[in-house]
């Protein structure tokens, strides 16, 4: 498992581009109303938090949440942009969620770094945090053109098909698109899709699959 607090400590951190991500920008320009008519929207990973301040600085507001307390620092100490917070926690435990609410969340860095084992508890861990109507808007890693290049992660690629399966039990796909920014390398990688959290369980999946 990688050691988040280590490579940030160290400063090993190449997936820290310095700005916020390019299809968030393209995303938010060309409507965006998943994230523009939002209460809250939590950007887990969040690293540094420049999604968090692209979203803050057009008068959303944004809550990061990271499991390393340096990156938490990092972003804490950037002057605010508007109204945005930031937390250090596990995604997958419900401490730091009390008493807080949301109804959207930006997707970017967690997905894909998270091990794939970890798949299904973030599927769940989504379900969890969103209520019925809220808008999972994601940017996910796709497998790699070349299938033979030979991949080890962090980031961890996935196909379009397996992150719809994935979600499938509480979220519908309702669009997507490749996106037409990205950061330099990673045109063509990267897949945006806005998931809508479903008003009752999809009725082909097994009631022990769902959320107790």
């Amino acid at each position: 498992m990688t050691d988040w607090e280590d490579r940030w400590q160290r400063n090993d951190t190449p997936w820290d581009k310095g700005y916020g991500a390019p299809p968030l920008s393209e995303f938010l320009d060309e409507a965006g109303v998943e994230l523009h008519q939002a209460r809250r929207v939590l950007v887990p990973g969040c690293g540094s938090g420049h999604d968090v301040r692209e979203l803050a600085g057009r008068g959303i507001g944004a809550t990061g949440l990271d499991l390393s307390e340096t990156a938490v620092a990092k972003a804490r100490a950037v002057p605010r942009v508007g109204h945005e917070d930031y937390l250090s926690g596990n995604l997958f435990e419900a401490d730091w969620r009390i008493g807080r609410e949301f109804d959207a969340v930006w997707e970017h860095t967690c997905f894909c770094a998270i091990d794939p084992s970890l798949r299904p508890a973030y599927a769940r861990a989504m379900a969890e945090i969103l209520p019925v109507g809220g808008h999972l808007v994601g940017l996910y890693f796709l497998t790699p053109w070349d299938p033979g290049e030979q991949e080890e992660g962090p980031p961890f690629a996935a196909t379009r098909e397996e992150i719809v399966e994935l979600l499938s039990p509480w979220f519908e796909l309702r669009k997507d698109r490749m996106p037409g920014r990205a950061y330099p390398g990673r045109e063509g990688r990267e897949w945006l899709a806005v998931f809508g959290r479903r008003n009752r369980p999809n009725p082909g999946v097994a009631e022990s699959d769902l959320l107790a």
